[in-house]
């Protein structure tokens, strides 16, 4: 519902979240692309990537890693981009596009496992900020620091794509602009831009195992980035503005991190700031930082929260998550939730595989029906592709085989069409019989 004197956007449902979290967005309520690029840039600034980076780049000369740093932002870009594209045609949330496409129960697996990893993800990068922050302030209890930060961090989600936006608008050009004054401070310290492309890695790591890491720091999250891009005003815009903001932001951080830590020995960027005497500013990077990925975070798991218990308002499912992950972050539960959010990682990128393949080879880019009551119960032969895409996944990762999270998501997708036309056989004889 809309806040006391504050007309509703266009087209928003009486009595409901203006965000749309049940339904689509309708032509009325969608944003401009100026918008849209600023929320996609907030989300894209990620701490974990740039450190991702840092680790990568002493294993190689500069110049390769640079070059595993665009291929692995090139492949980012297209399946972002997609998965974009999609949300913006139909309008729609990842978690709703997985009820069009695996059934009004099936979808519901999307719901848990998306809003369930994005709760644990928001309790963890909580604690990681509130632990920061508390070192670097020389505080000892943190707890009412976690409080605080979960509350705050989630205000801007609570608001929606607008509280998002105006956030992204601060946070991006200050982030932009400190990577690249260490930028200028790392050429500096290695000579000059000649002596840090000549700059030899210390070897250890192999080709496979740098772009599998660079990959899988987002792609999960990029499954979701429909989210936001169901604002866009058309799928090509969706798909160009989205894909080129992915593969310019996602180079940008892993060649960031891979600057500090090629040029000053240090992976970790908070510690690298603080190692070069800029402690006022890499504190404000860090939570700038993690907020505008938090507040990404709990937008999520409020949109999952509002398909999963069929509620057209996703801001009590905010407040439940973030109650929470403040749990998580003042608990000591955050470490070992990680492995298991790892492994959740691996059955996330396949269920974005089954649903570009389902949209574009089964449906031919077209959605059969908007009303998502209308779907069937369970879709079967969806979810035997995404079956598939994530066994490819669990194998990769199991035998240490290829880029597991892009294996499951080509498998899906390409199994997506297989499985459709498996499943209109066996209606064919069925009927026949």
């Amino acid at each position: 519902m809309a806040t006391t004197g504050t007309p509703a956007p266009a087209g928003a449902p009486p009595g409901g979240d203006t965000d749309y979290p049940l339904s689509p967005v309708p032509t009325a309520a969608r944003r401009s692309t100026t918008s849209v690029v600023v929320v996609v840039l907030g989300f894209l600034f990620f701490t974990p990537t740039m450190i991702t980076g840092g680790q990568v780049a002493v294993a190689f000369d500069f110049p390769r890693f640079l070059l595993l740093a665009a291929a692995a932002a090139a492949v980012l870009a297209v399946y972002i981009g997609l998965m974009g594209a999609i949300s913006a045609r139909t309008g729609l949330t990842t978690v709703l596009l997985a009820r069009s496409v695996f059934g009004r129960a099936g979808g519901k697996w999307a719901s848990i496992v998306l809003g369930g990893t994005q709760v644990g993800w928001y309790g963890i990068t909580l604690a990681t900020l509130t632990d920061l922050v508390g070192r670097a302030l020389g505080v000892q209890t943190t707890w009412p620091l976690a409080v605080v930060a979960g509350v705050a961090m989630a205000a801007s989600a609570y608001r929606g794509f607008r509280g998002i936006e105006v956030l992204s608008w601060v946070s991006v050009p200050l982030m932009l602009a400190l990577c690249l004054w260490v930028l200028v401070l790392a050429v500096g310290e290695t000579g000059g831009p000649g002596a840090l492309l000549g700059l030899e890695g210390a070897g250890g790591t192999s080709t496979g195992v740098a772009l599998t890491a660079m990959i899988a720091t987002f792609i999960s999250g990029g499954t979701q980035m429909g989210n936001w891009t169901r604002f866009a005003r058309s799928g090509r815009t969706a798909f160009v503005s989205t894909a080129v903001c992915v593969l310019l932001a996602q180079f940008a951080m892993l060649a960031f991190g891979g600057v500090g830590a090629a040029a000053f020995g240090q992976a970790d960027y908070a510690e690298l700031l603080v190692q070069l005497g800029i402690v006022g500013a890499g504190l404000l990077l860090l939570v700038l930082n993690l907020w505008t990925t938090n507040d990404n975070t709990a937008y999520a798991f409020g949109v999952a929260g509002a398909e999963l218990f069929d509620r057209p308002d996703k801001r009590p499912f905010v407040v439940g998550g973030v109650v929470l992950g403040i749990a998580i972050a003042v608990s000591d539960l955050g470490g070992a939730l990680v492995p298991f959010l790892v492994l959740l990682g691996v059955v996330i990128p396949p269920l974005g595989g089954a649903l570009i393949g389902w949209f574009f080879l089964v449906w031919r880019g077209h959605a059969p029906a908007t009303d998502l009551t209308a779907q069937p119960l369970v879709r079967w032969s969806a979810l035997a592709a995404y079956a598939a895409g994530t066994a490819a996944a669990w194998a990769g990762s199991a035998f240490d085989v290829g880029i597991p999270a892009l294996q499951g998501v080509v498998v899906a997708a390409l199994a997506a069409p297989v499985a459709a036309a498996a499943a209109r056989r066996a209606t064919r004889a069925e009927v026949a019989a």
